[in-house]
């Protein structure tokens, strides 16, 4: 008997289990998004005001969500370090990441193992990593425990000084 109910059970969860498409992760950033413009497998798109992009590998069963801060230039040394501590304790699914001389907020994940539901959470971490940058560096509520010691600057606003 106990055979037969975990069989039905695991027939179960594989009928309904999560196997994220890049069809499936348009409607979600369409959803979700304030603006949206496609071009393949990609999208970009504002998320309350800021500038989000999402890049999908179905072959590579890759996808990322990404999102500018800063031109690099723009970043003194106790903003970089401050990221990287924020990388351990604040950012959680997001990191701070830089590329092309750019500072951004990066979400990385297999692409068929994500549900819906991570989609949008990641989606709001992507964000909040972006609009925090330079303050509480968090890209949710959650921290793991921290020495609360963080590197000293000025708080200033930093603008990107080129479309990306």
């Amino acid at each position: 008997m106990h055979k037969i109910f975990f069989l039905l059970l695991f027939t179960y969860s594989i009928g309904f289990s999560q196997s994220m498409t890049t069809e499936k992760l348009d409607f979600i950033i369409s959803q979700e998004a304030d603006s949206l413009s496609v071009n393949g497998n990609s999208w970009n798109f504002t998320y309350k005001g800021k500038l989000l992009l999402c890049i999908a590998d179905k072959k590579a069963n890759r996808m990322r969500i990404i999102s500018p801060i800063a031109p690099q230039e723009k970043l003194s040394k106790e903003l970089i370090l401050n990221s990287l501590i924020a990388n351990f304790h604040t950012a959680l699914d997001v990191k701070y990441a830089i590329s092309d001389n750019v500072l951004w907020s990066v979400f990385t994940h297999p692409l068929k193992e994500l549900s819906t539901h991570q989609v949008k959470d990641a989606i709001s971490q992507v964000y909040y990593a972006n609009t925090t940058f330079g303050s509480i560096y968090s890209s949710t509520n959650l921290t793991f425990p921290a020495n609360k010691k963080r590197i000293k600057e000025p708080k200033k606003e930093i603008k990107l000084s080129k479309k990306i």
